[in-house]
């Protein structure tokens, strides 16, 4: 296909320029003939390119969408498209919207969708801002005829997902804090207060308590050598972002970080409580089971349940059931497996995976609260016990030489 440029007239009087696609000038003429456009000009021309700003005189990609500008999107559209035609919907978001990247992404949306392309061909031009798995969703809503009932499921489940990503940085971040806060502490005592009192026990002519000793070796190395350790983390984070870029060894690191007894069943159920909840949608939502697994699987960021979520694609395109491959991928939380396994059998399979995801998120719940309960008085504790150490290493050179003072 290719792309014309047009000067056109609407019904209103006003003047309108774009590009549409077609196979030919006649075809693209009546293209705009059923959009009730009188054309005054066409001529061949190419599509727009997703302009960027510069940066050190260099132009660079359009920004993407990000998930909260992405939800409040779909939100909107789905709440707009019930009552409204889907270009007036779309034009009504784009001068809304006060992000400029995110009007211009919605523009060029709306462009496409005027042309009289689908939406979701219209959401392809920008695939960094909507994904693979989002425009299947918007196509299946299209040609089924449910696209408002398909954009809610989609807001809906994107703020679910957004409602447990928040969730899992409230729960680290303070406890990160903390111990970046403690680390601090520790790294200023060690590099600046105890080189100050060494300096008393210079003159003292006595052999320094063992426990001294340790401290203020650990306290000249800091001092000395702390660029050394600075460049070593350094290196061994980028050694370990290299290893972790081979197929083979982040599988096996991945393999590994489910099997550690809390993280690994954490990071297990988060991530089938995502894809059930996400499968569910797209079951929901009359898209292929075959075709919803496999875009499923490509949103899952651990490649052992990645590998297994391919398995069970395979499994099915073989004839298999869906908890069948599941139970035999080994890496599922039982309940999954079972409530799949009741939702094929009662031909209610989403509204069994929505429950499945339901459940985990619970779980997941209790189980950062609880973590975090007991996280953060071990880090005070363990931080208390540094800092006694510390100043005891101090208290024990002068309480000795009182000692020798008094006798």
């Amino acid at each position: 296909m290719a792309d014309f440029d047009y000067i056109a007239i609407d019904t209103r009087g006003a003047e309108k320029r774009g590009h549409v696609a077609a196979m030919d000038i006649d075809a693209a003429r009546t293209a705009l003939d059923r959009q009730k456009l009188y054309v005054v000009r066409i001529e061949p021309g190419s599509p727009p390119v997703a302009r960027g700003r510069p940066l050190f005189g260099l132009q660079i990609g359009r920004a993407k969408m990000n998930v909260k500008q992405l939800t409040l999107f779909t939100r909107q559209l789905a709440t707009l498209n019930r009552v409204s035609p889907l270009e007036e919907s779309l034009r009504t978001i784009t001068k809304q919207t006060e992000q400029e990247s995110v009007r211009g992404i919605v523009a060029l949306v709306h462009a496409g969708v005027v042309e009289g392309r689908r939406l979701a061909d219209s959401m392809a031009r920008e695939p960094k801002s909507f994904p693979a798995l989002y425009r299947a969703m918007v196509a299946a809503g299209e040609s089924s005829g449910t696209l408002p009932t398909i954009l809610d499921r989609l807001a809906a489940l994107l703020e679910r997902q957004a409602e447990i990503r928040g969730k899992l940085i409230t729960a680290l971040a303070y406890p990160a804090i903390l111990a970046v806060v403690a680390l601090g502490v520790v790294t200023a005592l060690m590099m600046f207060v105890v080189p100050q009192v060494v300096e008393q026990f210079d003159t003292v002519g006595q052999e320094l308590p063992l426990l001294t000793r340790m401290v203020i070796a650990l306290s000249d190395f800091l001092v000395g050598w702390w660029w050394v350790m600075l460049l070593a983390i350094v290196l061994a984070a980028v050694a370990t972002w290299r290893l972790l870029k081979e197929p083979s060894i982040r599988l096996s690191f991945d393999t590994r970080l489910l099997k550690l007894p809390l993280v690994g069943r954490l990071l297990r159920d988060l991530h089938a409580a995502r894809m059930a909840r996400t499968l569910g949608t797209m079951v929901a939502s009359r898209l292929p089971l075959l075709d919803g697994l496999t875009l499923t699987a490509g949103t899952i960021h651990n490649r052992r349940l990645r590998v297994a979520s391919d398995d069970i694609v395979d499994a099915i395109r073989g004839g298999g059931s869906l908890s069948a491959a599941m139970r035999r991928a080994g890496v599922f939380p039982p309940l999954l497996t079972y409530l799949a396994a009741s939702g094929e059998a009662a031909g209610r399979l989403d509204e069994m995976l929505e429950r499945a995801a339901d459940y985990l998120e619970r779980e997941f719940d209790r189980f950062t609260a609880t973590a975090l309960s007991l996280l953060e008085p071990a880090i005070i504790v363990v931080m208390g016990g540094i800092v006694a150490t510390i100043v005891l290493s101090i208290l024990l050179p002068i309480l000795q030489l009182n000692t020798l003072a008094g006798g």
